[in-house]
């Protein structure tokens, strides 16, 4: 992946402080017999398991898939099979599906296994905004191994931050936003840049319900940003300070990210087949939900999934979803 120049600035110390202190919140009790079965399969390969996306903001365990993050020290001491470390390493992370019987009830899980190194490259350098874009959202550190990895998870978290930002913040026109409008514009950015749905009423949304979090996260992330913002303390907004050139070669940045990002979404899709149960329809499931694109499973197709992905792939570019 192509990386795109980082934050000159340091890390604040206040945004540290404040993504240690977010991510910490505690959560159900439930998301131990993930971590317990995640540790028996891992071992000690793992640094951390983080949790995010949808049941972590709607607690809903019963009717949603939690999705989750394992980071590894090294990908072949993660697995017993070399073609799954290999596959990690080249587009990571690998993905996979978990079932776990808990108290008369079966939860559900995705989880992605990715280096710890990886994790910590894609928050700073990583040119598509895969990890950046998530893990500047809220989410929780469910383990880590030790208090290094712990710091480790911290700064990626707190760069994470800054990157999303700075990349957001320098697409947007010389005006004032207010926090809600700077992170539904940049979370806007975010989304088209992969497969997915969601609209400005979602990124809005999820503006709102975490308008506290995201407050606090810009706020002391500032000091690092000051060359593209100002903030104006009479009605609490933040001035985007942009020049015409920075503009237009930040747009042109997203539109390269827009098909990248696509392109990576289906790659991974059908990676997923040879790690994700029922991954096929899942994998349909989902670029149709995303695309429009309705595609057909055939029986032929279910015995020689990576053919299936490559169907995918001309599927979806002949019938125009990836502009």
């Amino acid at each position: 992946m192509t990386t795109d120049p980082v934050s000159p600035a340091p890390i604040p110390e206040k945004l540290l402080n404040t993504v240690a202190t977010q991510c910490t919140r505690g959560v159900t009790k439930d998301y131990a017999v993930f971590v317990h079965a995640l540790l028996e399969r891992f071992k000690t390969a793992v640094d951390a398991i983080i949790l995010y996306g949808s049941c972590l903001r709607t607690g809903n365990l019963d009717e949603g898939i939690a999705d989750l993050y394992v980071l590894v020290d090294d990908y072949e001491r993660a697995y017993d099979k070399r073609y799954l470390s290999l596959l990690n390493a080249w587009l990571p992370p690998n993905v996979f599906y978990l079932e776990v019987l808990h108290q008369g009830r079966t939860l559900r899980a995705k989880y992605a296994v990715i280096s710890t190194a990886d994790f910590e490259k894609g928050a700073k350098y990583w040119f598509h905004s895969y990890i950046w874009a998530r893990f500047a959202q809220p989410s929780r550190l469910l383990f880590t191994r030790n208090d290094a990895n712990r710091k480790q998870v911290y700064l990626a978290y707190a760069q994470s931050v800054l990157t999303f930002l700075r990349s957001g913040v320098r697409t947007l026109e010389n005006t004032s936003l207010t926090v809600e409008m700077l992170w539904t514009r940049c979370l806007l950015l975010s989304y088209a840049a992969e497969l997915r749905p969601e609209n400005e009423t979602r990124a809005r949304h999820l503006a709102v319900t975490n308008l506290e979090d995201f407050t606090q996260l810009t706020r002391h992330a500032y000091p690092a940003l000051t060359d593209l913002l100002s903030y104006q303390p009479d009605n609490d907004t933040y001035l985007c300070q942009n020049t015409p050139q920075l503009r237009r070669r930040a747009l042109r940045h997203w539109l390269l990210r827009r098909w990248q990002g696509r392109l990576l979404s289906v790659l991974r899709l059908s990676k997923a087949t040879l790690t994700f149960r029922d991954c096929l329809d899942y994998a349909a499931w989902k670029i149709e939900r995303h695309t429009g694109v309705q595609l057909e499973i055939t029986p032929w197709l279910r015995r020689h999934p990576i053919i299936w992905g490559f169907s995918v792939i001309w599927q979806v570019l002949r019938k125009g979803a990836i502009r």
